[in-house]
C-alpha cells in the first residue's frame, strides 16, 4: 500500500502541471485579458472626460503614432501601453511567465490579485470559511440522508415506502438548487410568508458579542436555508445508488448461504452486505464533495449573499485576474487529487481484500 501511495503523490506532479499548462494556453488566447480591460477603462475614461488620455499617458505624449496588438489601444500612448503591460506581467512571453507561475507555486508563492490589491493565499483563506461551511455541512447531511434512506428502499424494495419516497426523490432531483433557494427565501426570509432565517451573511453582526452557545447557534441559523438548498438537489443519486448497490449484493450468492445458515437479516446486511456495497459509495465521495465544495455553491452563494470561493472564482474568472484563477486551481486541483487519493485508501479500510499493491502503475 505504501508503494502506491508513493506512486500516487509522485504522479500528482505531472497532473498538476498538465492541467496548469492547458488552462494557461486556453486563457491566453481567449480575448478580454487584464491588458484589454485596462485599455478599456482607460477609453470610457476619455470618453466621459473628452480627451484627457493626454494627461494621463504623460504630459502630451503623441497618442496612436504605433500600432498595438490590443483591441481599443489604437489612441493610447505606446508607452502607456507598454507600462500597463509590464504592471500585469505580460512584457514577458508567454512561456517566460509560465515558467516563473511555476517557480513561485514551487515555493507556495501564489501572487497577488490585480483587482483585489490583495495576496491570492489571503483571498483564499478569507473566503474559505463560506465554502467550508456549506461544502461540509451539505455533503454530512447527504451522507447522513442518503445512505439509510438508500438501505431503506434497498430492504423494502417494491414497498408503499419504496414508491413514495422514490416519488419524492425524483421531485426533488427535478429541482434546481438555486430554484428550490428562491423559494425557500420566499417562504421562511421574509419573502411573501414568514420572517424565521436571515437573508446574507454567514453570521450576524453582532457574532462577536454573543457568547460560545449563541454563536454556535447563530452559525447554524445562517446556514440552514442555503445547506438545504443544496442537500435537496444533491441526495437523490447518492440515494437511489445506495439503494441500487445493496439490491445487487443482496442477490448475490453469499447472502443466500448466510441466510441458509440461519444468520438475522440485520447480521447479513450489516455484517456481509454492508461492507461490499458502500464501496461504489465511498468511490463517489471524493468528487462529491469537491463538487459541492467547489462549484456546486456558486448560485447559492450569490443568492444567499455569501462571499465564499464559488463567488470569488467566478468574478476571478469574469474580470480575469489571473493570478486568483491560476491561484485557486492549482490549489483546488491539489486538494481534488489528494482528496481522490484518501478515498482510495478508505476502500482499504472498509474491505481489506483490496490490494491496491497488485497494480501495475
Amino acid at each position: 500500500m505504501l508503494a502506491y501511495i508513493l506512486r500516487r503523490l509522485l504522479l500528482i506532479i505531472p497532473t498538476l502541471l498538465g492541467i496548469l499548462l492547458i488552462n494557461f494556453i486556453i486563457i491566453q488566447a481567449a480575448p478580454g485579458g487584464p491588458v484589454e480591460q485596462m485599455i478599456a477603462k482607460l477609453e470610457g475614461f476619455d470618453a466621459a472626460t473628452g480627451g484627457a488620455t493626454g494627461r494621463i499617458s504623460g504630459g502630451g505624449a503623441e497618442v496612436g503614432s504605433a500600432s498595438s496588438n490590443y483591441r481599443g489601444a489604437q489612441g493610447l500612448d505606446p508607452e502607456l501601453v507598454a507600462e500597463i503591460e509590464r504592471m500585469y506581467g505580460f512584457d514577458k512571453p508567454a512561456p517566460e511567465r509560465f515558467w516563473l507561475m511555476l517557480k513561485s507555486y514551487a515555493q507556495l508563492d501564489f501572487g497577488t490579485s490585480f483587482f483585489r490589491d490583495a495576496a491570492v493565499i489571503d483571498l483564499i483563506i478569507e473566503k474559505m470559511p463560506v465554502s467550508i461551511s456549506l461544502g461540509l455541512w451539505s455533503t454530512l447531511i447527504t451522507y447522513l440522508i442518503s445512505i439509510p434512506l438508500g438501505i431503506a428502499k434497498a430492504t423494502r424494495h417494491g414497498s408503499a415506502f419504496d414508491v413514495w419516497t422514490s416519488s419524492m426523490i425524483i421531485v426533488g432531483y427535478a429541482i434546481p438548487a438555486f430554484l428550490f433557494a428562491i423559494l425557500l427565501i420566499v417562504l421562511f426570509a421574509g419573502g411573501s410568508y414568514w420572517d424565521w432565517f436571515p437573508l446574507r451573511g454567514l453570521t450576524s453582526s453582532n457574532f462577536d458579542e454573543l457568547p460560545l452557545g449563541g454563536k454556535i447557534l447563530d452559525y447554524f441559523w445562517h446556514l440552514a436555508l442555503p445547506v438545504t438548498a443544496l442537500v435537496i438537489g444533491s441526495f437523490a443519486t447518492l440515494t437511489l445508488l445506495t439503494k441500487n448497490s445493496f439490491l445487487d449484493e443482496i442477490g448475490k450468492q453469499y447472502v443466500v448461504t448466510a441466510r441458509a445458515k440461519g444468520l438475522s437479516n440485520n447480521r447479513v446486511l450489516y455484517g456481509h452486505v454492508f461492507r461490499n456495497a458502500m464501496l461504489i459509495i465511498i468511490a463517489g465521495f471524493p468528487s462529491a464533495f469537491i463538487g459541492i465544495f467547489f462549484t456546486g455553491s456558486l448560485l447559492i452563494e450569490v443568492i444567499f449573499s455569501l462571499d465564499g470561493l464559488g463567488l470569488m472564482s467566478f468574478e476571478a474568472a469574469i474580470n480575469r485576474d489571473y493570478p486568483v484563477v491560476f491561484g485557486t486551481l492549482f490549489i483546488f486541483t491539489l486538494l481534488g487529487l489528494v482528496v481522490k487519493l484518501i478515498g482510495d485508501i478508505t476502500y482499504t479500510l472498509v474491505d481489506p481484500r483490496i490490494d491496491f499493491e497488485s497494480r501495475e502503475g
